[in-house]
């Protein structure tokens, strides 16, 4: 899949989350219309086993109610308010399923489905985001990410095509995983550091082991500079219009 893509890739985390909810429908489609070459999306199950698009494991902060995710139904989960939180004319936006996800974009972007089961790793969230995916026929189109590996090795035992990224944490944890020890728990094609972990010895590195590396959460234009004029894969950013303004300066300024 990657080899097929253009570089670097700007990919809209949680979607066009500066300018709309983060992981919802509204912020994904403007992430698309933006031109962003991909979306990055937070899975996990609520309490009847449906797989729903949010990043905490509670709804405090980014809806209108309170209680932590798995503890309630989709039913009860869409009944919430997840836009007025960023803005008014957000109103009415819903906590998306997986499904919808697809239904909306899956056909026009590069999806990561961030496999979120941190708390609950053993539960059935791979089988489950297999299962949608083999739905939409979308296996050529998505790739699953996690600081998981646990879930990275489930997904790709499920779905081996699907490409895998390994997201890696700043400092001596993330050290770990960027290293042997990652290499070691799963078999990754990606990986995904901190922006502030990369350097251009890291890149080498990855790129040496033949491996792409896409770069969490760069919203700063000279961050996106940086780490553009220095060969990253690709980036994470909340704000896909600034990160293909300074993607296209950079290419200019090579020329």
């Amino acid at each position: 899949m990657f080899s097929e893509l253009s570089k670097p890739l700007v990919i809209g985390h949680r979607g066009a989350s500066s300018y709309a909810p983060e992981n919802t429908l509204a912020s994904f489609d403007l992430a698309v219309r933006q031109g962003a070459d991909g979306i990055e999306l937070d899975a996990k199950l609520c309490a009847d086993g449906n797989v729903v698009v949010i990043h905490d494991q509670t709804v405090d902060r980014t809806t209108s109610g309170s209680g932590n995710v798995i503890d309630m139904t989709l039913e009860e989960l869409q009944e919430l308010d997840a836009g007025s939180h960023f803005d008014v004319t957000f109103k009415g936006e819903k906590i998306p399923t997986l499904d919808q996800v697809f239904e909306s974009v899956g056909n026009e972007t590069l999806i990561n489905v961030d496999l979120t089961n941190y708390y609950s790793p053993f539960d059935s969230l791979p089988i489950k985001v297999a299962e949608i995916v083999n739905r939409h026929n979308l296996s050529r189109k998505v790739l699953f990410s996690s600081f998981n590996p646990i879930s990275l090795r489930r997904i790709n035992r499920l779905i081996p095509e699907a490409p895998i990224g390994l997201i890696a944490l700043s400092g001596k944890k993330g050290k770990l995983m960027l290293g042997l020890v990652g290499r070691l728990i799963v078999s990754y094609q990606s990986i995904h550091p901190e922006v502030s972990s990369v350097n251009i010895k890291l890149l080498n590195r990855v790129h040496q082991l033949g491996r792409y590396m896409y770069v969490y959460t760069v919203n700063k234009a000279h961050d996106m500079e940086r780490l553009f004029s220095i060969g990253v894969d690709g980036i994470f950013t909340d704000d896909p219009l600034l990160a293909i303004e300074v993607r296209g300066r950079i290419k200019q300024e090579k020329l």
